[in-house]
């Protein structure tokens, strides 16, 4: 989870590509065509292609990546945006001004501000680049800019109306906005699935080169590479004293040239951006003639700075005399969002119960009924600040469980102080399935509402595992534990103990209701879909 920062070039394609003839015409035609840019659809199939051509100089490289995905994504995006928006205004057209109910209503005056809702709305979604690729398919900007676009549409057309004296009827303002920004967002959500899909393929990536230091361009490899959620392909690098022929290999990468050589090693592999690394060498005079060269082709320079596991609302960006500085904030584990997020939780939590209280009561009856002993199992886990709490489950497991851990410790799969056994013995029939939906820990809700719990947070440990931690494992407990997580959406007992760790202090240190939201959400995914369940 590394943060990269976008610099955008200051100049528009059209000047850009006055740049690229001016640059050709100076080098003349033979360095023209030397560096002639590759094809949109041109690009690399996977890295070990890109190796082999580099080791045997070519010039040109094999072909799989379609560079011209964003703009395909971005019109269907569209499309979903614009269906969505017109079902809100139609459900909030047809509730208010249905002619069966309102005869007298003004009917034609409604039907041209509904179509001029849309255009607007969509404006303000393009306005707001909330479909840059840069965005798009990973973190919550791209829901943000929706939120952002869709209030600030309403909030002028508040305005715009008050100060017409135009008495815009409040009921179709409260079923348009609400319905229009859930649709667009479902949209989005669905949109991104598919993208996400894609990705896991090899496809939808943006290719990148790396420069800088080799331990700094290894690290962002390995996170880039490993995550193709990210939407990133390393396809190459560029070391001080690297040859353009690539005859070394970073991470699995080719090096394919010398940090001064990064301009002609885009065009030679048409990559859609460069990310760059810090070292000695990255001065900001060769890091400011890089960032001409590329706004010269039209590519993108991504600066990572070595910021690990520290997301967007930590990070603020100030000027001081022509340098950009990154301000960290220090994470907050008090104050006015953990009493938001203590309200939400209860309340969700008692919705919950009431709703899923006939379920709950089918499924512990079936517990009971299937084998002996108690209905609810209780154990002991650490909670927030370290203190120690009940928390409930539905049995899923023979009452003498705890009594045969040890015959199965030899066959432990899991890593670290966790203990798992992909066919435990010891579970029941019933609770095999409770725990490949996640439904034996519905009860947990309970511990949501005692105030021991959160709905969202770090997954809650036993206190031999909390005996065992060092390092920074204990930050995991700072905040409460959550009936769902990162953990929970990201392979649950698939998950090793490191990586698992992980994303629970990044969510200790960087979480957001927006983001709780958007966990729970990819909760009722993970359940549907239970890989890592046992």
């Amino acid at each position: 989870m590394t943060s990269i920062f976008h610099v955008e070039s200051p100049i528009r394609m059209s000047a850009t590509e006055q740049l690229t003839r001016m640059r050709r015409s100076i080098l003349g035609s033979s360095a023209a065509s030397t560096q002639a840019a590759a094809p949109p659809n041109e690009a690399v199939s996977d890295v070990s292609a890109l190796g082999d051509a580099a080791e045997a100089g070519a010039q040109d490289f094999p072909a799989r990546i379609d560079a011209t995905w964003p703009q395909r994504y971005a019109r269907s995006v569209a499309l979903l945006d614009s269906g969505a928006i017109m079902f809100a205004l139609t459900v909030a057209y047809l509730l208010r001004f249905a002619p069966w109910t309102n005869p007298d209503e003004p009917v034609v005056a409604y039907i041209i501000i509904s179509f001029a809702l849309l255009a607007g709305w969509l404006a303000c979604l393009t306005f707001e680049r909330s479909r840059d690729r840069r965005i798009v398919g990973i973190g919550l900007a791209e829901y943000g800019r929706v939120w952002k676009a869709s209030w600030l549409l309403f909030a002028t057309l508040a305005i715009v109306s008050y100060l017409l004296d135009f008495d815009l009827a409040r009921g179709y303002v409260a079923v348009a906005f609400p319905v229009g920004v859930v649709g667009v967002m479902v949209g989005r959500f669905g949109a991104r699935q598919g993208l996400l899909r894609l990705r896991a393929q090899g496809r939808g990536l943006s290719r990148i080169i790396v420069t800088g230091c080799d331990e700094g361009i290894e690290e962002l490899i390995s996170e880039l590479n490993g995550n193709p959620a990210a939407g990133y392909l390393v396809i190459g690098a560029c070391v001080p004293g690297g040859t353009p022929l690539g005859h070394g290999v970073i991470n699995g990468v080719p090096i394919l040239g010398d940090v001064l050589d990064v301009a002609s090693v885009v065009q030679r592999t048409g990559a859609s951006a460069v990310a760059i690394c810090g070292s000695d060498g990255m001065t900001s005079r060769v890091v400011r003639d890089i960032s001409y060269e590329l706004e010269a082709i039209g590519t993108d320079l991504i600066v990572a700075p070595g910021l690990v596991d520290v997301a967007g609302p930590r990070v603020v960006m100030s000027p001081a005399e022509g340098l950009s500085l990154v301000h960290v904030d220090a994470p907050l584990f008090s104050g006015g969002r953990y009493v938001v997020k203590s309200v939400m939780d209860w309340t969700l939590a008692l919705c919950a119960l009431v709703v899923l209280a006939l379920p709950m009561l089918i499924i512990g009856i079936l517990v009971k009924a299937t084998s002996a002993g108690p209905m609810l199992f209780r154990q002991e886990r650490v909670g927030r600040n370290g203190e120690m709490f009940s928390m409930l489950k539905f049995r899923s497991m023979s009452v003498d469980a705890e009594d045969r851990l040890a015959e199965l410790a030899a066959h432990n799969e899991a890593s670290g102080p966790l203990f798992k056994v992909r066919n435990d013995p010891r579970v029941t029939r019933v609770g095999r399935a409770l725990r490949r939906y996640s439904l034996d820990e519905l009860p947990q809700f309970i511990n949501v509402m005692l105030g021991q719990m959160s709905l969202v947070g770090p997954r809650p440990p036993l206190p031999s595992e909390v005996a065992q931690y060092d390092g920074h494992a204990a930050r995991r407990m700072l905040v409460k534990p959550g009936l769902t997580g990162l953990w929970q959406i990201s392979g649950r007992s698939d998950l090793a103990w490191d990586e698992g760790l992980r994303k629970d202090v990044y969510y200790v240190e960087n979480w957001t209701v927006f983001g709780d939201l958007a966990i729970m959400l990819g909760t009722v995914r993970a359940m549907l879909a239970p890989n890592g369940a046992y």
